[in-house]
């Protein structure tokens, strides 16, 4: 007899990542199963992306990578979304061409690099992993923050890339103007750095230098790791560090 329930529970454990972390060390390892990832598309000048907004507010403290990337293509409606790059833009033209989109659109969800229509039901897939990381604070001097992840393939010989994210919870934003006029927005995994890198073969050591925090908003240092044909994800990591 299957029981649902216990299963889940037993793969979300199977894909957390063990970490540590003091005032001194902060660091993860992978799990063996595919961490899933989920970027949602949105825009503080969308009067449909509130819900969406809400919804991914509800994965904090579960074993997944979620970031909003919000956009500015909505802009010219009255409201300037001031969380919006043209970096955040282009990277969803870019999952839209893999997925055979004509068109990007808002709110959209991307779970593991295929658009995600369904975003309301459970998260329930979780494959083996393509790749393993350990991701480190690096200690340095007062200034940026330094983190640095060994990356290992499964397969030695396949190729792969991989993107940075810094993404911040509790932000608020009181809306002027636009299809939200008169509305309090609340965004958590607000992405505030994202940072592609290139294309390697092999286990590698990566390097990033994540901006320096805001006070009052929790933060995650994410990174992505894909296949770089198709943009799945082959593994992902989040690292909390106080």
């Amino acid at each position: 007899m299957n029981h649902p329930r216990a299963f889940l529970l037993l793969m979300a454990l199977a894909a957390l990542p063990a970490a540590r972390a003091s005032g001194i060390a902060c660091s993860a390892q992978s799990g063996e199963r595919l961490t899933p990832v989920i970027e949602l598309y949105t825009s503080e000048g969308c009067s449909s992306c509130p819900p969406a907004d809400r919804w991914l507010s509800t994965l904090k403290g579960q074993p997944v990578v979620a970031q909003a990337f919000h956009v500015g293509y909505w802009d010219y409606i009255g409201w300037v979304d001031r969380f919006a790059t043209p970096a955040h833009t282009g990277r969803q033209r870019e999952v839209a061409a893999r997925n055979g989109l004509s068109n990007i659109y808002t709110p959209q969800v991307v779970r593991n690099g295929k658009d995600w229509r369904d975003w309301r039901t459970r998260i329930t897939i979780f494959e083996p992993a393509g790749a393993r990381i350990s991701l480190k604070r690096v200690p340095a001097a007062p200034g940026p923050e330094g983190f640095e992840a060994r990356v290992e393939p499964v397969d030695p010989g396949s190729n792969w890339s991989a993107y940075w994210t810094v993404t911040e919870h509790e932000h608020v934003s009181r809306v002027q103007a636009g299809e939200n006029a008169g509305e309090t927005l609340k965004h958590d995994f607000v992405v505030r750095q994202y940072v592609p890198v290139g294309r390697y073969q092999g286990a590698q050591t990566l390097s990033f230098v994540a901006t320096p925090p805001l006070p009052g908003h929790p933060r995650q240092v994410n990174l992505v790791v894909t296949d770089s044909q198709t943009g799945k994800p082959l593994q992902a990591i989040s690292l909390g560090c106080n």
